[in-house]
């Protein structure tokens, strides 16, 4: 049961938007921007990022609903997505994207624990700035985006049939704020 009083069956951050539109607005618009907009990265890469980001957090809605919306992007390359997740080291995922994954981790980490190294190594693979940055803001925001569900503890489905549908819609849509009707 969630911290606050939101509407009753509301998942994850959806609830919390429409407790708080003026506010919700944003953080989807933000969400749109840095998952959607224009970027070197894919919408599927992107989506990962967030999925890692919320995996090592241990923010099992947006890992879950993430992951259902990179699977999604994938497309025929949906394990990819579970293989990151499980041991992104060992995952098939391209070395540049892997760079980028521990960059990720650096800064859900501490955002001072992204050496100069690690954005060498990811230069040396094949990233440019934007992709660098790009990576960096979603992984800051999606700490930010997991302690705001966790910390109001909103709803978080068990089912992963419910995330399977979250991703589908996040593919097709992605991030429009919710309206009343839970849509």
């Amino acid at each position: 049961m969630a911290h606050i009083q939101v509407t009753e069956g509301v998942p994850g951050i959806r609830s919390l938007v429409m407790f708080r539109p003026e506010t919700g607005k944003h953080l989807y618009d933000l969400a749109q921007v840095l998952l959607r907009g224009s970027s070197p990265l894919s919408e599927a890469e992107r989506e990962l990022i967030a999925a890692y980001v919320s995996h090592r957090n241990d923010c099992l809605f947006c890992k879950s609903s993430h992951a259902a919306a990179a699977r999604c992007l994938y497309q025929t390359d949906q394990q990819l997505v579970d293989d990151v997740l499980q041991n992104m080291e060992q995952s098939s995922v391209s070395d540049k994207m892997k760079a980028l994954l521990r960059i990720a981790g650096k800064v859900q980490i501490l955002g001072k624990e992204v050496k100069q190294e690690d954005i060498d190594m990811a230069r040396a693979a094949g990233a440019i700035d934007r992709d660098i940055h790009d990576t960096v803001l979603i992984a800051a925001s999606f700490c930010m985006f997991n302690r705001y569900v966790d910390g109001l503890a909103s709803l978080t489905p068990q089912d992963p049939a419910v995330y399977a549908e979250m991703g589908k819609r996040m593919a097709e849509q992605g991030y429009v704020l919710p309206q009343t009707n839970h849509t």
